[in-house]
């Protein structure tokens, strides 16, 4: 497929122009509405006012926040549809009581988000019976949360009237089940949001119960520093949409600095499609570890419709020795011919590799802290260090669009952060293979002994008296100095205080006292040691062997999440009052436009 053509299919569709009058609509009503009403804070908690988190649902406006107790469990099966602003964002946020976030719970989908712009921080969403987290909107960020034990998907998607989503500092794990439904499972809709994009930085994604770990249909997906590991299949699967015009848009993937561990046979990363849609796009793999268990299937899998794929600074290692097949493609249909790029990768030696690699580095060992026990880590002596490339070549012809930048940061080990301390990825030297540089105070480093202070100055004296003054009393003499350096190792003595002056006419003043000395300075304690090695987080059993799967084992054509109901929104006027004249217009306006209305 030549540029122009590529190109070509990101246009929008006649319902594209439709569905983007209609939010410009409601944006406008609620500006007009609600612009001079300053932004509120609900509480809710057992004690408060709002006992349940759906009781404020209808009176949210943009800016609002809610912040609900934590160390509670709320009844689940909310629906959250008012519409927040890019610049005034709605923020549901668990406020932590008792160490313990606020449980949501239950539910046929426990969180809905139907309206665009919000944030959710800070809670944890369980036992939703078909959804845990349902994202039909746009501009929907999911942080610092933990979603786990969902009897079917995790995180959902729907294939109408969702746009971009960021899910970050989060965890997810138990969910899924069968071979179609994941962990997470993510679709955007390129009529209504054209140009949406599927984030996820930071989390810890692990031990599914069914399906893949994270698989995503979002029209670009951009997955960085994440820990990912235990899916039922794929830990990744990106691919393209399920039912959309093909011609509306090309997915990319840019998979930048994540560990990604296969605790069974099946294969790692299926890229192109899964028998139902493919993407025709283009992939991007970056600085990741990946580590696989010895004569598993290949690591990526390349299926369907795809344009190019290239991989970069990679390690790819076995537990336990054996070589690894990187990757297979008779299941591929190239766009225009097989595009493959690749340069400066690690591999166990004996491993089949793509011919078109470049830079290939070979052994035995990959040189991490620990792999046994996953600390990935690299060592003094590891041949990873230094051995990338910042400025590896693509595939000719077929660049990726928009590459993110070099690794900023590393994955937290078996765990996830609450933001970026201590996760920073300063480059020392060359740049390293792998999702770890060497050097860098990585997380779970203990410190050694802080070094101690430097020894204080001398002291200096005291001042002395000035003269007395002219009489028959002599002068009175001047004060001792005062010694004594700052702490640290000991300074020398103060020097001592300068005699007073002869006292005017009449009896001479007495000398001034001479300055004490200056005491000895403390040496300089020493600071506290480093935190502590390693955390460890649940792992949980491998799964079964599972062997060689049938072509498509992850999708489900039955499954009616592939085709999620269009959800659309109305506007009601909540208690910040505004312009209602102005409001009932617009209302009668996008009825006119075809609004649908939104049913779950």
């Amino acid at each position: 497929m030549s540029t122009g053509l590529y190109t070509q299919r990101r246009r929008s569709s006649a319902a594209s122009k439709q569905r983007a009058f209609l939010s410009s609509v409601i944006v406008l009503g609620f500006v007009a509405a609600g612009s001079t009403a300053a932004a509120a804070v609900y509480q809710v908690g057992p004690s408060r006012s709002h006992s349940n988190l759906q009781s404020v649902a209808d009176l949210l406006q943009p800016g609002d926040v809610v912040e609900v107790d934590g160390d509670a469990t709320y009844s689940g099966g909310v629906q959250l549809d008012r519409q927040g602003l890019p610049s005034a964002k709605i923020t549901i946020r668990g406020v932590l009581v008792n160490g313990k976030r606020p449980v949501i719970s239950g539910g046929t989908n426990t969180i809905e988000a139907a309206g665009n712009h919000y944030v959710f921080e800070g809670l944890e969403l369980t036992g939703g019976s078909s959804r845990c987290f349902f994202h039909h909107a746009d501009d929907i960020t999911i942080r610092n949360s933990v979603i786990h034990d969902c009897p079917q998907h995790g995180v959902l998607g729907a294939d109408d009237d969702s746009g971009s989503l960021t899910i970050e500092h989060s965890e997810v794990y138990s969910c899924g089940s069968g071979d179609g439904k994941h962990q997470i499972y993510m679709a955007t809709d390129e009529s209504a949001y054209p140009g949406s994009v599927f984030r996820m930085d930071h989390c810890f994604i692990h031990d599914g119960n069914g399906g893949n770990n994270v698989k995503t249909r979002a029209e670009r997906n951009e997955i960085r520093y994440n820990w990912i590991e235990g899916a039922y299949y794929h830990e990744l699967e990106l691919i393209g949409p399920d039912g959309q015009d093909p011609s509306l848009a090309i997915e990319n993937s840019d998979v930048v600095g994540n560990v990604l561990v296969k605790r069974n046979s099946f294969y790692v990363i299926r890229i192109g499609g899964d028998g139902t849609g493919d993407t025709d796009g283009r992939y991007r793999f970056m600085n990741n570890t990946i580590v696989v268990r010895p004569g598993g299937s290949a690591v990526f899998r390349v299926f369907d419709g795809i344009d190019a794929v290239e991989m970069n600074n990679n390690v790819f290692a076995a537990i336990g020795g054996g070589s690894v097949d990187i990757m297979r493609d008779s299941d591929a249909s190239w766009v225009s011919g097989r595009m493959v790029a690749g340069s400066n990768n690690w591999v166990m030696q004996g491993s089949s590799v793509p011919n078109e690699w470049t830079g290939t580095i070979t052994g035995s060992d990959p040189g991490f802290i620990s792999l046994d026990t996953y600390d990935l880590r690299l060592s003094a002596s590891s041949a990873l260090v230094d051995a990338g490339l910042e400025n590896a070549p693509g595939c000719p012809g077929h660049p990726f669009p928009d590459p993110l930048a070099l690794p900023a940061y590393v994955p937290s080990i078996l765990t996830v952060a609450v933001d970026n301390t201590g996760l920073d990825r300063p480059q020392v030297g060359a740049l390293d293979i792998g999702a770890f540089e060497y050097g860098t105070g990585s997380p779970g480093t203990g410190g050694s002994a802080g070094t101690g202070g430097t020894g204080g100055s001398a002291g200096t004296g005291g001042t002395g008296g000035s003269a007395g003054t002219g009489g028959t009393d002599p002068g009175t003499a001047g004060a001792a100095g005062t010694g004594g350096g700052t702490s640290g190792t000991g300074g020398d003595p103060g020097t001592s205080g300068a005699g007073g002056s002869a006292g005017s006419p009449g009896d001479a003043g007495s000398g001034g006292a001479a300055g004490s000395a200056g005491s000895v300075a403390d040496p300089g304690a020493a600071s506290g040691g480093g935190s502590s090695d390693v955390g460890t987080g649940a792992t949980g059993p491998g799964k079964a062997d599972l062997g060689g799967a049938a072509d498509d084992p992850s999708q489900d054509p039955s499954d009616p999440d592939d085709s999620e109901p269009g959800i659309g929104c109305g506007v009601s006027q909540g208690s910040h009052g505004g312009s209602g004249w102005l409001l009932t217009a617009l209302v009668a306006l996008a009825a006119a436009v075809g609004v649908r209305r939104r049913n779950g």
